[in-house]
């Protein structure tokens, strides 16, 4: 006997194998892309918060190097969201991302959502030089690996989102800091908001304006900012000898003067207050430093730092001890338990919240509008 042209024998062993189009996956699942106990901390508190265990696989790195990857469960038909904290070396959790990725592409993952808490290379996405827009390279790799979406937060430019051929949700972590500053700041109402070179004018004004707070600016020569920095392609090539120039005999073009600062001022009354410098990304911490001494000889007696993304290299946590900042308060985006035992300075705000309830709605397909409310550009 057939049924729909099957062996009534073979349906017995297969039963739905005749209507196995009209299976539905609802499921997800939240892996982390390294297996470190540093960088798994952040995604065992997002899946406490989403009351799901975190997927099960091993990523590890053999004696030559080489990045492996073991999915240790299904994943097909599943939404599947990666969560990938970058710790000092970069370029490894960069592979890690990417071997995942284009391991559950192949395992038949039906969406792979990276979640990047702080995007790797961000402060390459302007041609220097003659170099190259790394950032806008790294987004064409995550495309190519598999992956369909991303859940960042704070990108260094905004307009890191063009280099993507799919969404990104840039979340913002300035609700979590603002908060922190009213509720463990005393007398906050007694402090000033400082942006510490003009680039960071427009963050520090948001906070300023949120908190009911004024505003500082700093300028001069001990700052240094990315837009200062010349890309080199105004120089002409060399000319070898017996070679002539191709353009006009006598052209001269408009020499661009060079850039001279002032000596370093501070736009703002900062006498007498608590001086919060905010700012995205604290990494090498010398001009921050620069900043606080400023600050403290215009005679601000209190100053904190704000910032998304605590990368704090190098010799930063030694630098911040013994200098005149009061306290340093970054985000969980990054890794930083092995400095804050360096600097009892640094202290941390937890956003697993916010990525928490992205990742929710995001499979849920809800809107993302309320993770933005009262978000502007600024911000």
């Amino acid at each position: 006997m057939l049924i729909l042209g099957y062996p009534m024998k073979l349906l017995v062993f297969f039963p739905l194998i005749y209507d196995r189009s009209n299976i539905v996956y609802t499921g997800y699942r939240v892996f982390s892309a390294n297996s470190t106990t540093a960088c798994t901390e952040l995604a065992k508190k997002i899946t406490e918060r989403l009351g799901v265990d975190l997927g099960k696989s091993v990523v590890y790195q053999e004696s030559n190097r080489e990045t492996r990857v073991d999915v240790k469960e299904s994943v097909r038909g599943q939404d599947i969201f990666i969560i990938q904290t970058i710790p000092r070396d970069v370029n490894t959790a960069i592979m890690e991302l990417l071997v995942m990725a284009y391991a559950l592409k192949t395992n038949c993952a039906k969406n792979i959502i990276g979640v990047i808490p702080y995007f790797p290379y961000s402060k390459q996405c302007k041609m220097r030089k003659r170099g190259s827009i790394v950032c806008k390279l790294l987004a064409s790799m995550l495309a190519k690996a598999g992956l369909t979406h991303i859940i960042t937060m704070d990108l260094h430019q905004k307009e890191i989102q063009g280099f993507f051929s799919f969404p990104v949700d840039n979340l913002r972590a300035s609700p979590f800091l603002l908060q922190y500053i009213q509720e463990e700041i005393p007398d906050y109402r007694n402090a000033i908001i400082v942006a510490k070179s003009p680039s960071a004018a427009k963050r520090a004004q948001s906070y300023a304006e949120r908190l009911r707070l004024g505003l500082a600016v700093m300028h001069g020569e001990a700052q240094c900012s990315e837009s200062d920095m010349a890309d080199g392609r105004h120089s002409p090539p060399p000319m070898s000898s017996g070679r002539t120039t191709s353009g006009h005999p006598g052209l001269e073009l408009p020499l661009m003067m060079a850039k001279e600062k002032p000596p370093i001022t501070v736009v703002g009354d900062v006498g007498g207050r608590i001086a919060i410098i905010v700012d995205d990304i604290i990494d090498d911490v010398e001009d921050f430093v620069a900043a606080a001494e400023t600050l403290k000889e215009r005679g601000a007696y209190k100053i904190y730092i704000m910032a998304t993304h605590g990368l704090l290299s190098a010799e930063a946590p030694r630098l911040i001890e013994e200098s005149a900042i009061d306290e340093v308060v970054v985000t969980n985006t990054v890794p930083h338990e092995v400095q804050k035992l360096q600097c009892p300075k640094i202290k941390t705000v937890d956003v697993s919240m916010i990525l928490a309830e992205a990742i929710r709605r995001i499979h849920n397909g809800e809107s993302m509008a309320y993770l933005f409310r009262n978000i502007t550009v600024d911000d």
